[in-house]
């Protein structure tokens, strides 16, 4: 049996997050106090009292499912050590704690540079996501190719299922086109900004600063990294990785493919929601293979 470790990004926060972790261990409570030390203040208040959309501000965000997923991990008892793990996103913050390549403190500095400068492009330039659903991979990209503006699939979700990002009128007519193509639907995504494309290159200087200021070890086991989907142990190219997610595609599908072909039988979601299990198993659909969450 080989177990897969993996972590969800935004969009799998909700209201009250974590505060029954912070309730029932003196561990938790220790490393969310600490966290707000870090980021000057009390992230974990809205965490556990904000509504929706205090959660939605990027820079809120990202934090908050971070801490939220290593405290899960950090705080579990007689948590079996994996062979693999990923994240989806900001997901492999998480996983490279998980996995000892980079501490917490130092994991959470790097999430709120990250999370900040994107919210600064998100604010400087209008953009969304919108999910494609029942179309092939290559006839989003396609698609996408040949609508005017800029858009460009973005997350790589599973078969099936392909989440594209850009300007907001270069996505309502990509949106118009995939319908035309065959898609089954699309639907416009409740997020700050267009992640995961070219919109975000403004964050690069700084999250570049912080990532080398970063210091990033041999993890325990491999990380499959969501720019080139492969199992990554060197730091080095770990860190180019990190740097490259932010315009590039979260390639989800092949990920799990690749973790599956390398043995995993054992998928565990550490984190909030549950968006990754749905997703493994539409992505596995085989036999034998266990997916849970933690």
């Amino acid at each position: 049996m080989k177990r897969a470790y993996v972590f969800p990004g935004q969009g799998s926060q909700f209201p009250g997050m974590g505060k029954d972790l912070y309730e029932s261990s003196e561990r938790a409570r220790e490393l969310m106090e600490r966290a707000n030390e870090i980021l000057g203040f009390r992230l974990t208040d809205i965490m556990f009292e904000g509504t929706d959309e205090d959660l939605r501000a990027t820079k809120v965000t990202q934090p908050a499912i971070f801490l939220h997923s290593v405290v899960k991990a950090l705080c579990a008892e007689e948590l079996p050590a994996p062979d693999m793990v990923g994240g989806h996103s900001l997901g492999e913050f998480s996983a490279l704690v998980a996995a000892g390549a980079v501490d917490f403190e130092d994991a959470l500095r790097l999430v709120s540079v990250r999370a900040t400068e994107m919210q600064k492009c998100c604010e400087k330039v209008p953009g969304g996501m919108a999910a494609v659903i029942a179309l092939p991979d290559e006839k989003v990209e396609e698609v996408c190719a040949g609508v005017e503006g800029l858009v460009i699939p973005a997350n790589y979700n599973c078969d099936g299922q392909v989440v594209i990002s850009g300007e907001k009128e270069a996505i309502e007519r990509a949106c118009a086109a995939l319908k035309e193509a065959g898609a089954k639907r699309t639907l416009p995504l409740s997020v700050g900004g267009a992640f995961h494309s070219p919109l975000m290159e403004p964050a690069r200087v700084e999250l570049a600063k912080a990532i080398e200021r970063t210091e990033v070890r041999t993890p325990r086991c491999p990380i499959y990294q969501n720019v080139t989907a492969l199992p990554e142990t060197d730091p080095q190219r770990i860190k180019d990785n990190l740097l490259q997610q932010l315009t590039s595609p979260v390639r989800w599908t092949q990920s799990v493919k690749n973790m599956l072909a390398d043995g995993a039988t054992e998928f565990r979601e550490i984190g909030p929601g549950t968006v990754l299990q749905g997703l493994v198993k539409r992505i596995s659909g085989a036999a034998g293979v266990e997916v849970t969450i933690l």
